[in-house]
């Protein structure tokens, strides 16, 4: 699924408008039966309503849901915001349908002053303020408006958008002046500000309606940002030979774990072996041995020279893939260790955890990566490697968009919607995962996924795409079984056979 940009939303509209054909009225007509239907889904008609129209396009949405919302005999109370005594032409279009109707309770144009109505907890107040043309923070009587409906008790539905939040960069943005929305009704496809991690209090539970937008516009216009879907993962599987064997099926070498963190190691390790590696070698500490011997016995074990941390350079001829990190410690003579190892690997390459950490205390060996090297931070490991940031989400991702480029590297920053930032610029959201995988380890797991399948002959994009949706699926059919509190990263890799089969099938 593509993401559009605003401007790009509004070409959307404008294209289907001209090539359907439908006049613009009428293309507002079917979201907003689309938008009643999804009300009507939630709410009964004893549920009064409050519906805030704004003076645009969405604004005319509004007006359209309540005249819709009235005639199936709910009580709407409208007011109509037209401060600058000028409206778009199918808002102005609806204000008049929806007197001629005489179905609403009352209906209110605000010019001046404005006196607002109670609103209490068994109100539902439909927000059409604004849509994803904003461009600038609200500000005075909007501001207002948005804080009042804020404070109130009421329920609130926001059409398309919240008002006051805008598509893409809130970087900026006057938060107290954004509606918090209890459900938002989105048109066709999310908006990138809708996948952030610091706007999800505004936004609620999210529905996306598809109203039909020109399908011809859809395929045939680039967007720097798509949602994966499962047909793009089934498409890129990659189909076991019936005569394969364990030598045909790649393999891959862990680095790993450091004395106490033998976990981080299994982990990553049952997680390669449950994504169809063939072999499995994993380097460690030598006081990992007996750990790493009875918990993961498919694994075929090298143990350093030091007994407590990683400190000697594996040479990687023989295998199809490497992951370095999990759990590997801080030790400045692993760090030292590790730069080597990057420098002399000569296979596809997995970074994570503790080995980002590293590169983030030694910022001038970044320069040193290789070409197409992937890198797996949460949050905090990017701020690390790319230098803090209070300026939110939206500025984290350009910064991992803008090394991904530079590095020519692919960099998955973790998150509720992990994103894939490619070295061409595009950055792909994964929709799979759910808050239960918030737990220590799940980073390790995602580590084994990719580099079993990196091991396996995907390429670089495909083992990040696949891995991280992998992951994240099998963590929901896990949180489907046992609960989002109770999943344990070891659930993630139980659940990875049922995963697999679910995108075979």
């Amino acid at each position: 699924m593509k993401i559009f940009t605003s401007a790009q939303i509004h070409e959307l509209d404008k294209y289907t408008i001209e090539h359907e054909p439908i006049s613009s009225i009428d293309l507002m007509e079917r979201a907003a039966k689309a938008l009643s239907r999804a009300i009507e889904e939630e709410w009964t008609n004893r549920t009064p309503i409050v519906v805030f129209a704004g003076p645009g396009n969405n604004g005319g949405d509004a007006l359209a849901i309540s005249r819709i919302l009235a005639e199936d005999g709910y009580s709407v109370s409208v007011f109509l915001f037209n401060v600058l005594n000028h409206l778009s032409e199918d808002c102005a279009a609806n204000k008049q349908r929806l007197i001629d109707g005489k179905k609403v309770k009352s209906f209110t144009e605000i010019t001046l002053n404005f006196d607002p109505p109670e609103l209490t907890t068994d109100t539902l107040v439909i927000d059409g303020l604004f849509g994803s043309g904003l461009n600038k923070p609200l500000a005075g009587g909007f501001a207002a408006m948005v804080k009042y409906i804020n404070q109130s008790s009421a329920q609130v539905v926001s059409i398309d958008i919240p008002s006051g939040l805008m598509c893409e960069d809130n970087t900026y943005n006057i938060h107290q002046n954004i509606i918090h929305a209890d459900l938002t009704l989105t048109l066709q496809q999310k908006k990138l500000s809708m996948l952030l991690a610091d706007n999800q209090a505004y936004i609620g539970r999210l529905k996306v309606l598809d109203i039909r937008l020109s399908p011809t516009y859809i395929s045939a216009t680039d967007s720097q940002y798509r949602i994966l879907e499962e047909s793009d993962i089934r498409s890129r599987i990659l189909n076991r030979n019936d005569f394969a064997h364990k030598g045909s099926m790649g393999s891959a070498l862990i680095i790993a774990g450091s004395y106490g963190m033998a976990g981080a190691a299994v982990l990553c390790t049952k997680a390669c072996l449950r994504s169809g590696a063939g072999k499995v070698y994993t380097h460690t500490p030598r006081r990992n041995y007996d750990i790493m011997q009875i918990s993961v016995p498919e694994a075929i074990l090298q143990t350093d020279h030091e007994e407590t941390y990683f400190s000697e350079t594996v040479d990687t001829e023989a295998y199809n893939a490497m992951a370095i990190g999990p759990g590997l410690g801080m030790q400045e003579n692993t760090a030292i260790t590790l730069i080597s190892q990057i420098r002399r690997a000569t296979c596809p390459m997995v970074i994570d955890a503790d080995a980002i950490n590293i590169l983030g205390n030694h910022r001038a060996w970044i320069q040193q990566l290789p070409k197409d090297i992937i890198l797996t931070p949460h949050p905090k490991e990017f701020d690390r490697l790319a230098g803090a940031t209070s300026n939110g989400c939206y500025d984290r991702l350009h910064r991992a968009q803008q090394m991904a480029e530079h590095l020519q590297a692919y960099i998955i920053l973790k998150g509720h919607y992990s994103a894939l930032c490619m070295p061409d610029g595009h950055i792909e959201f994964n929709p799979t995962g759910n808050s239960g995988m918030a737990t220590a380890g799940s980073g390790d797991v995602l580590t084994g996924i990719i580099t079993a399948l990196l091991a396996r002959g995907y390429s670089e994009a495909d083992a990040c795409r696949v891995g991280m949706y992998l992951h994240g699926l099998a963590g929901d059919l896990a949180a489907k079984d046992l609960g989002k509190e109770s999943l344990i990263a070891s659930d993630i890799i139980a659940y990875l056979p049922q995963a697999f089969l679910r995108v075979n099938e």
